[in-house]
């Protein structure tokens, strides 16, 4: 649906913008080639920038770590307006993400492994971690950007360093340090469908050689793409305000103290997805106006689904240097409070065919870790990290859900209601070490191991107006709780080779663990209450790093081959009653095998391509059924969900210098993927079929001055699709991301 507010002045007006974008665009590349001949190359082509990492706890060369490990700078997220984790997945091709309407339901995947459940008793496959510290929810992955300085993606199994929960892959974001000198900046941005964001950051020295500190602030607000007809409302936005500040205290040469601050709190009103598909003549007339369709933006949800969402944390650390070692300490606790309201009937109000069904779901987790790691400051032939690591995880959620529905016998409505009350508190403790040791100044040999401690407990009890069995999504009382403890093991080794000063190679073979689970929800059953086994994968990884012509074209490349034993998924079945559930279960054996590469080239100083592949085969190898389950299908061979074969993301940027400092900036940026399923029973509804993103800036910098203006257009080619697939009885609901239609946006930016 198109808003109709808009008039045909401003469709035109659009219209003039894009052409002049995309000619401009064009313009600069025909003329590349005429541009390089008279470029001399030793005084004007300039190298790549070198591009230092942290994804083996120490900082090293980007070319010279034995990892698939792509990197994305906070300039360009920030001159991209991507302020968002979710973001990354058009930037990098390996990464994918699960939306929901509930930011507490979503989830990172990474190679085409993730978490798909909303069980507090379950960890992520794909960790996240802040400047060290480790966030323990996957829905906490959802938080704003902040002062980053860098995100790196770490692909494959990464628990030797990063713990259990990294059984797939890392998401590492490093924010910026203070800095000694005096500096700030005001960044505004507004978009043609009512977006509007402000960052303000400060940073500098406090006390002369002994404390630094910065700070950055956001507020940002947007009304929405989807349209609630019941009122007249726009939703599927989000009301966002946060902060971010470091102090960095030198108290000697020998000690440096840290101290991190983070806050944000996000208000969002995302219905429960839209009807795109329905067979109910029923529904039909229920919903009312709206067009179902492929395209459909209606909703006529009586309830508001809604979040209120608080992330907070603070972080001490400390680096102290002892004689030829240094000693880092990071000491974290973090709250994430979450507390989402969801229409599960997504009408407007009760019919007699169809019962009015309420959600609401309140969350307070809280976590404390402590880390400990050793290292030499002068490698030589031998470079390690040694570690300890602590941390405690105690989740308390409360659901409760309504439903009015029709009961013909009674010729009356009746009102039943249900409470879960439910906690999760889960103690992790690890010993890790990793290290490479140099035979010749080519070969290299790399080994790491982690030994976990795993110890996870759970109680539930619920509360009901249901007598016994299930009636309208509510069943009746019901009360359990369970313990468990594990040892698991992670790690990784494999030699190192240079076959040239700028063709480094590896080859190494990792362990990844997933600790044990419970699948503790609203209405936990019996059959629910057996510990779910610890997930385990083994993986061979086999990487090239090459750099070219004078260090202008960087290739490297990545082939993987990983296979996941007791695979912990949710897979919608039947219960012993025959209700339709969804359950947590460990699925058997997957794998997930394939190719990447990840290219930058800067043709001219003022030209640079980059491009990124990912061939990705994540399939089911051996399903085990739930037992006494007579409809479950043969999904063996089949692929995992969000995770499809192919993904690429290619960018081309133009700088054209003009007076007085300033430089025209020409961008453009096409991403594409291959169909996907969104469902692990593969159910034929919830597909959605391949297509492509292009988007395009262009932007007037002022060198001297700091300050750039910028007009880009998202979505250029006005495409549609879906950013998750779900069934709910006779009907397919898909949720809207945010560039489901072409806008435009201005992007204002003045660094002191």
């Amino acid at each position: 649906m198109r808003h109709q507010s808009k008039v045909t002045t401003d469709l035109s007006c659009k219209a003039i913008r894009l052409s002049i974008l995309t000619a401009s665009v064009l313009l600069s590349l025909q003329t590349a080639q005429a541009e390089q001949a008279s470029t001399t190359k030793d005084v004007e082509v300039r190298e790549l920038d070198a591009v230092v990492v942290t994804a083996t706890r120490r900082e090293q060369s980007l070319q010279k770590v034995p990892l698939a490990v792509s990197v994305v700078s906070g300039k360009e997220l920030d001159k991209k307006q991507k302020s968002t984790l979710e973001t990354i997945v058009s930037e990098v091709p390996t990464v994918n993400f699960r939306a929901n309407s509930s930011n507490k339901d979503s989830s990172l995947f990474v190679r085409g492994v993730g978490t798909v459940t909303t069980s507090p008793g379950v960890e992520p496959s794909v960790s996240t971690v802040i400047d060290g510290v480790v966030l323990s929810r996957p829905g906490q992955a959802t938080l704003d950007l902040l002062d980053v300085e860098r995100v790196e993606v770490l692909r494959g199994p990464q628990g030797t360093l990063f713990g259990k929960n990294a059984s797939a892959g890392v998401i590492n974001i490093v924010t910026k340090n203070p800095t000694k000198y005096l500096s700030g900046f005001v960044d505004v941005y507004a978009t043609s469908d009512h977006e509007q964001r402000i960052k303000v950051g400060a940073s500098g020295e406090l006390i002369p050689d002994k404390l630094k500190a910065n700070i950055t602030a956001l507020v940002g607000k947007f009304e929405g793409n989807v349209k609630n007809l019941n009122n007249d409302k726009d939703v599927n936005g989000y009301d966002n305000e946060g902060f971010r500040t470091k102090f960095e205290y030198t108290a000697s040469d020998d000690l440096v103290f840290g101290l991190a601050v983070d806050y944000l709190h996000k208000q969002a009103n995302s219905p429960n997805g839209v009807v795109v598909k329905n067979t109910s003549a029923s529904y039909a007339e229920a919903l009312g106006p709206i067009r179902v369709g492929l395209e459909n933006r209606e909703t006529v949800e009586g309830t508001q689904s809604r979040i209120d969402d608080i992330n907070q944390g603070i972080a001490l650390t400390a680096d102290w240097t002892l004689d030829n070692h240094q000693l880092s300490s990071i000491t974290a606790y973090r709250q994430w409070k979450n507390t989402q309201i969801q229409d599960g009937d997504q009408l407007k109000e009760v019919t007699q065919n169809f019962a009015d069904i309420a959600d609401r779901g309140d969350v307070n987790s809280k976590q404390y870790s402590q880390e400990l790691r050793i290292k030499p400051l002068d490698v030589g032939h031998f470079n390690y990290v040694v570690g300890l690591y602590l941390s405690k995880n105690k989740t308390d959620e409360i659901y409760q859900r309504r439903s009015i529905w029709y009961d013909a016998g009674n010729s009356d409505y009746v009102t039943d209601r249900g409470r879960a009350d439910y906690s999760t508190d889960n103690t992790n403790y690890a010993l890790f070490g990793e290290g490479t040791y140099s035979f010749t100044d080519r070969l290299r040999v790399l080994a790491g191991l982690r030994v976990t401690r795993d110890e996870l407990s759970y109680e539930h009890a619920r509360v009901s107006t249901v007598d016994s069995g299930v009636r309208n999504a509510i069943r009746s009382p019901y009360a359990s709780s369970g313990s468990t403890s594990e040892t698991g093991i992670s790690g990784r080794i494999g030699p190192q080779f240079d076959i040239a000063p700028n063709i480094n190679s590896y080859l190494t073979y990792s362990r990844g663990y997933k600790g044990p689970a419970y699948n503790v929800y609203f209405n936990m059953q019996s059959i629910d209450t057996p510990v779910i086994d610890p997930e385990t994968a083994n993986s061979v990884e086999l990487g090239l790093k090459t750099q070219w012509l004078d260090n202008r074209l960087r290739v490297n490349l990545a082939a993987f081959h990983t296979s996941y034993e007791n695979y912990q998924a949710n897979f919608r079945t039947l219960d012993p009653s025959g209700f339709p559930i969804t359950r947590l279960v460990n699925a058997g054996d997957v794998y997930t095998r394939g190719f990447e590469i990840d290219s930058n080239f800067k043709y001219s100083p003022d030209l640079n391509f980059s491009f990124a592949l990912a061939n990705t085969i994540a399939r089911i190898d051996d399903f085990k059924c739930p037992a006494n389950d007579p409809s479950c299908p043969n999904v063996n061979g089949k692929p995992l969900p969000f995770s499809p074969d192919w993904k690429a993301n290619a960018q081309v940027d133009k700088f054209i210098s003009l007076n007085n400092n300033r430089r025209l900036e020409l961008s453009t940026q096409y991403s594409w993927q291959s169909e996907v399923q969104y469902s692990l029973d593969q159910n034929p509804k919830t597909i959605q079929p391949s297509y492509g993103i292009w988007n395009g800036s262009v932007a007037l910098n002022d060198v001297s001055s700091d300050w750039r203006v910028a007009l880009q257009v998202r979505n250029i080619l006005d495409k549609s699709y879906a950013s998750m697939l779900n069934t709910n009885g006779d009907r397919v609901n898909r949720i809207v991301p945010r560039d489901d239609e072409r806008y435009f946006g201005i992007s204002v930016r003045k660094d002191f």
